[in-house]
């Protein structure tokens, strides 16, 4: 069994377990959740750095070849979101040293958040569909602890609508797997990419696919049923609403790269050009309007999720190298970005206690390392050069020009424009304006825990900066993983051992 491929499922898992046994001792659970923080990120670079030199990675739990037992398998794609939850899980875990309070860690945040990054982590690394069902399960028992952890009313408002909308989603899911089962006889992936390429009935396939498609679609908060998203993220803890912000929708994002480019390209022209392409232009465009009209900074944040989830939903209905490249690059700049704007929004609460943007103001003057961390995150998301942001964007609508793609090209510049608007309507009203005389004080400079915030911001703002001055390495990685997506031959052979 390959240990690289087990030990990013296997070090939350065991660090869940261990915060479990540890409940009466919250210092002992904050260690255990940095270390295995730290753990998770060693051992995603070191599955990272095994795929880069070996190829394509394949475990059989319990010696069970495939495609009879279960088979976790680390391809390109699989080892950068893994590596990606690994950079999110040890800067969350850094942050909620600070931010957590004692009733939270008391109830449980520590196993619900290393329980969800096992899920997260298992999800990116099966390589059978119905294990890939279990997998989100787990995620979503663990996120629904962790959202209404506290109790308060809105989180109880937020977390119906985020679990009646993922209970549907798992009901839809379950369903086209049974259905897909008894259609082709086996559930793992590979082997489904064999005998669905050579299946007949292709409108029973393509009614599964549909399946498939709404099912990982309100995962992924994609038009037309996103509307869990803003209504939900926005209400529990900022440590919370990031790690959820940076990699929970992106797990839906995932499934459909997985399964719409390697299982169901039967009918590309309906399942991709038609139906995904709609619903990734929609879901930018319901996103930034949504977000243009909100003055709250985590329900703007919130909204851009959903807008930036149709970058990566377009690049998937282009099915093209250039476009499934800028996918991917545009999935793990997100992550990083997403995460880091609402881990700063957690720190302008911290100076005044308020995430209403008329109740904040002056931090430009009082807080000026904030308003830096700030812009580069906020710039990014706006797609402004020469940060990451700008590189994502720009791969994808040149993937749409060189396929004629205009309309979307020109609600990808649109909406970029207005994402530009709400970042700097955020730094205009928090950072530029005078604090308001009804706010309350600037308090953050005597936080004895503003340090503790302030480094994983720090972290990922470098990472962010990283990637955009180092464009061209990421870009090149991003397209080695569109190749691999579009060769799915590759894939097949290391699981089954014989080609497509």
């Amino acid at each position: 069994m390959n240990i690289a491929v087990i030990l990013p499922i296997f070090i939350p898992m065991l660090a869940g377990a261990l915060t479990l046994t540890c409940w009466r001792w919250r210092l002992v659970q904050r260690w255990i959740s940095v270390l295995s923080g730290t753990g998770l990120l060693l051992a995603a670079l070191y599955l990272f750095s095994q795929v880069r030199q070996q190829g394509i990675l394949v475990a059989y739990v319990g010696n069970w070849s495939a495609p009879y037992g279960i088979t976790l398998v680390a391809d390109l794609l699989s080892a950068i979101m893994v590596l990606v939850t690994g950079i999110i899980g040890l800067a969350v875990a850094i942050y909620s040293l600070a931010t957590m309070s004692r009733n939270h860690e008391a109830f449980g945040y520590y196993p619900l958040l290393h329980l969800m990054l096992a899920g997260v982590v298992g999800a990116f690394l099966t390589g059978d569909i119905f294990n890939l069902y279990v997998w989100f399960e787990i995620m979503l028992v663990a996120s629904f602890g962790l959202m209404i952890l506290g109790g308060e009313r809105a989180q109880m408002e937020g977390a119906l609508k985020y679990v009646t909308l993922n209970l549907l989603s798992s009901a839809l899911f379950l369903t086209a797997v049974g259905l897909l089962y008894g259609y082709a006889g086996t559930l793992n992936m590979a082997d489904l990419a064999l005998k669905l390429g050579n299946g007949e009935q292709p409108g029973l396939v393509t009614v599964i696919a549909m399946l498939f498609l709404v099912a990982f679609g309100i995962k992924a908060a994609a038009f037309p049923l996103f509307f869990w998203l803003p209504a939900s993220y926005h209400t529990p803890p900022v440590a919370i609403s990031a790690v959820f912000a940076g990699l929970l929708t992106k797990v839906g994002v995932y499934a459909l790269y997985r399964v719409f480019s390697l299982i169901f390209v039967q009918d590309v022209e309906l399942t991709h050009h038609t139906v995904l392409m709609g619903m990734g232009i929609f879901t930018m465009l319901t996103g930034v309007l949504g977000a243009a009209a909100q003055f709250e900074v985590r329900r703007i944040l919130s909204f851009h999720i959903v807008s930036q989830i149709g970058y990566m939903l377009v690049g998937l209905a282009l099915f093209t190298p250039l476009a499934i490249a800028g996918g991917v690059f545009y999935i793990f700049h997100h992550i990083i970005v997403k995460t880091n704007l609402f881990l700063i929004s957690g720190i302008m609460y911290r100076y005044h206690g308020s995430y209403d943007l008329a109740r904040l103001g002056g931090l430009y003057r009082s807080a000026p390392w904030l308003a830096l961390l700030f812009l580069i995150p906020a710039m990014s998301l706006a797609g402004l050069p020469p940060l990451s942001g700008f590189f994502a964007k720009y791969t994808v609508i040149k993937a749409g020009i060189a396929a004629e793609s205009w309309f979307m090209v020109a609600i990808a510049l649109i909406v970029g424009l207005l994402t530009l608007y709400s970042m700097v309507k955020i730094w205009a009203e928090a950072f530029w304006k005078p604090l308001p005389e009804e706010a309350k004080p600037l308090r953050g400079d005597t936080d004895p825990h503003l340090y503790v915030l302030y480094l994983p911001v720090l972290m990922l703002a470098l990472l962010t900066l990283t990637i955009g001055f180092g464009a061209e390495w990421f870009v090149q990685l991003a397209l080695e993983t569109a190749d691999q997506l579009l060769t799915p031959a590759g894939y097949i052979e290391a699981v089954l051992g014989v080609s497509r």
